[in-house]
């Protein structure tokens, strides 16, 4: 069994140190009213000839003091670094038809509650002068700039990726203070955290990841560079039935039961200490609300009619008002199932293969699907999976496509032909996967996290790190995960925080 061979090594831990760059926390956000000055030729964001028409594209403009060259910023409400700013008619600077693509036109229209319309100012330090700053739309991540970088005045803005190069960059005089240093975080998150499942409830931000021992444990922080430094606090300790040991691939989910809601805290775990031939998956359910518990054990999740399976890496799916348990199995490879569950602890049917390794990059070190997880957007869902093995730089995610029909059909998911998260040999980051997906305080924001190692030479152990990183999304609807970020990069801190 290719993955039990390479998770013996999850016995072995290294200490190391972690270093963050944490901002002051941001000061409440002001109304202001400002020019905006492109640092690459110091023209001004202009509205062409004072325009009333609504779609009309602003521009970079000489400055000359007149009333259409004048901005106002309005904070959002509930965000210390977020606004909408308005031009001479009123109306507000937008992205054309909340567009994601590179180059999209940056106009003026009609105020409404559209994160294309919403503004991030991101400071970026420019020798010589002050109040400098990315703006950066919260729909897509992208910047505002002239076309092309250009520096010369009459030039058309648009959006394109983020950077501190000049074109990207604009000056802001009349900013009065206040919302514009949010708080940073670098990765990691966790310096020993394979598998890593995270969740913002109630003001905290919660995290377990595998202890590979006979404990769950959990982590609690209401910032999320907080989390690096907090304690790991024991929630539950592992007993036969439930597993005596090798705890690894939690999650836990907000789900409906008998007595209301309550949180349900799935995992992996062997009948005995370190015997991964008996690896099964567990539910525990807690008492009320409080994601660290307490917590009882509830069942062993087995499968109704093949339940003496190796099963691992639970995942939870909820479509069309049914239930669905996630996992893996071996049966000469690794392949992705589902399974129906009557309620968040019962099967009501055997399990269905969902996805079979078969493209050339889900086999590099044996053929893998696991770590199944969901993302679900505008009433499209996707589940987002680790492929190839652990062992190698080259784990990854891969991609499934709900496609209408019946979820335990095979047919009606569409697996994406390429990877959508990958390693990065420029970043140094190998064998990024096993993930999950969390929202910022307030929402408006789509994080990921995910375990990835520092070098090539890098396995299944306990020396694999948590990160997290924003992503957006492209505009036919699908995810955009990015590149994994390099560790140490400074990162701004999730919306709301």
């Amino acid at each position: 069994m290719t993955r039990s061979r390479c998770l013996s090594a999850l016995l072995a831990a290294l200490t190391m140190a972690v270093a963050f760059l944490v901002a002051p926390p941001a000061s409440a956000a002001v109304a202001f009213t400002s020019t905006a000055v492109n640092q690459n030729g110091g023209n001004c964001l202009d509205l062409p000839g004072s325009s009333t028409t609504a779609g009309a594209q602003l521009r970079a403009f000489a400055c000359n003091s007149a009333a259409n060259q004048n901005l106002g910023l309005t904070p959002v409400s509930g965000s210390a670094d977020i606004y909408t700013i308005t031009t001479q008619s009123g109306q507000c600077v937008d992205v054309y038809g909340a567009s994601t693509a590179d180059n999209a036109a940056i106009i003026q229209w009609p105020c409404h509650s559209g994160t294309n319309q919403q503004w991030r100012l991101v400071p970026v330090t420019v020798a010589g002068t002050d109040k400098t700053f990315n703006l950066v739309s919260v729909g897509t991540g992208k910047c505002v700039a002239p076309s092309g970088g250009s520096s010369a005045s009459n030039t058309n803005l648009v959006q394109l990726p983020c950077s501190t190069a000049n074109g990207r960059v604009w000056r802001l005089p009349g900013f009065t203070g206040g919302g514009t240093t949010p708080g940073t975080f670098t990765n990691p998150l966790s310096q020993h955290g394979p598998d890593p499942w995270l969740t913002y409830y109630d003001g905290y931000y919660y995290l377990a990841t595998t202890t590979w021992n006979s404990t769950i444990t959990m982590r609690k922080a209401d910032t999320l560079a907080g989390l690096a430094t907090a304690t790991d606090q024991v929630i539950f300790n592992l007993t036969r039935p439930n597993g005596a040991g090798t705890m690894w691939a939690p999650e836990f989910h907000l789900l409906d039961g008998p007595n209301g809601k309550r949180w349900y805290f799935y995992y992996t775990a062997g009948r005995e200490p370190y015997d991964l031939g008996t690896q099964r998956i567990h539910v525990l359910e807690s008492a009320g609300l409080d994601p660290m518990g307490p917590y009882s054990f509830k069942a062993d999740l087995l499968d109704p009619t093949q339940d003496n399976t190796w099963e691992l890496d639970p995942g939870i799916l909820q479509l069309n008002g049914q239930l669905y348990l996630l996992g893996t199995f071996y049966n000469g490879s690794q392949p992705m199932f589902i399974r129906p569950l009557s309620n968040p602890w019962t099967a009501s049917g055997t399990r269905r293969i969902l996805s079979t390794p078969t493209y050339s990059w889900e086999t590099v070190g044996g053929a893998v699907n696991e770590g199944a997880e969901v993302l679900q957007r505008n009433g499209r869902t996707f589940i987002v999976y680790s492929a190839s093995h652990c062992s190698t730089p080259d784990y990854k995610l891969g991609m499934l496509t709900y496609n209408g029909g019946d979820p335990l059909n095979s047919a009606s998911w569409v697996k994406s032909p390429d990877p959508v998260f990958q390693r990065s040999n420029a970043n140094g980051v190998y064998g990024p996967g096993h993930n999950g997906f969390f929202k910022s305080p307030d929402g408006t924001e789509d994080w990921i996290v995910y375990h990835a190692n520092n070098s090539t030479s890098g396995g299944c152990d306990m020396n694999r790190t948590t990160r997290a990183q924003k992503f957006t999304w492209n505009a036919d609807g699908t995810p955009n995960f990015g590149t994994p970020v390099a560790l140490g990069v400074p990162l701004t801190a999730p919306s709301g925080e």
